[in-house]
């Protein structure tokens, strides 16, 4: 080996682009969430007679 690092530490614009995707990701995250429907909301189970009419 020449002495070089292997994993040298990020440069600054690389830890700013880093810091620019997690931003990203949390936002995409809070959106995601704003939008979400609670469970009970699309588990709650309403009577369908309409296959009954014909018995």
């Amino acid at each position: 080996m020449d002495g070089a690092q292997q994993n040298p530490a990020p440069n600054r614009g690389e830890q700013i682009d880093q810091a620019e995707r997690e931003a990203a990701k949390q936002r995409i995250l809070a959106l995601a969430e704003d939008d979400r429907v609670p469970v009970d909301d699309v588990t709650r189970a309403v009577p369908d007679r309409r296959w009954r009419r014909g018995r």
